[in-house]
């Protein structure tokens, strides 16, 4: 007995190598666009989470640098206090026992704010006598002095001060620069020179 058509076709269908291959392609599409759209989500919520963590982090440098300056401010106000204080006690008194009071009072509140200084890992830079050095020192101006050894650190204009081992600000300081043998010779020379030709000079002016 010959088999209807149709069942002809579906059996010739399901030996198709072209129908197979259709097939498995349609599942790899499918199976892609599951992938896609899983990774499409990872994406959306990554973004959502930096979104978020950027807004974070921001809030928590604002907060830390509050809490920072509350800190630092908080500690200067026991040197006001004391200027505070010192003021006050001057202003009570008067005579010559008034300005020795202001001055030990001021030099309380000196020592307080280095010492505040000291605790927020601030020292300051002790350059007198130091070798000049750039970096921690500034050299605004030299001077010679025989007595001293050269490039050595004479005078300190301005306090330098670290941050740990960060230069906070250099110190500005007056450097002994010493002129070299070469230099002195020179001058030396140059010296007597003119003296003979002053001589030279006052001799054609006589006989003139």
């Amino acid at each position: 007995m010959t088999q209807k058509p149709d069942k002809q076709e579906k059996e010739k269908g399901k030996t198709d190598p072209a129908v197979q291959e259709l097939a498995e392609l349609q599942e790899k599409c499918r199976a892609l666009e599951e992938e896609k759209q899983k990774l499409f989500e990872q994406l959306q919520r990554l973004s959502a989470d930096y979104a978020n963590y950027q807004k974070r982090t921001a809030r928590q440098i604002a907060d830390a640098v509050a809490y920072e300056k509350r800190t630092l401010l908080r500690s200067w106000l026991s040197s006001l206090d004391n200027l505070e204080h010192a003021l006050a006690s001057v202003s009570n008194q008067a005579g010559p026992d008034a300005l020795p009071k202001l001055v030990e009072g001021i030099r309380m509140v000196y020592e307080h704010m280095l010492a505040t200084l000291n605790g927020l890992g601030v020292r300051k830079i002790e350059a007198i006598g130091q070798p000049f050095t750039p970096g921690p020192h500034e050299a605004l101006m030299t001077c010679a002095q025989p007595e001293q050894a050269d490039n050595i650190v004479l005078q300190v204009h301005q306090s330098g001060y670290l941050l740990g081992d960060e230069v906070l600000r250099p110190a500005k300081v007056i450097v002994n620069k010493l002129p070299s043998v070469s230099a002195a010779e020179t001058c030396t020379e140059s010296a007597s020179d003119d003296l003979k030709d002053a001589e030279q000079s006052k001799e054609r002016s006589e006989e003139s």
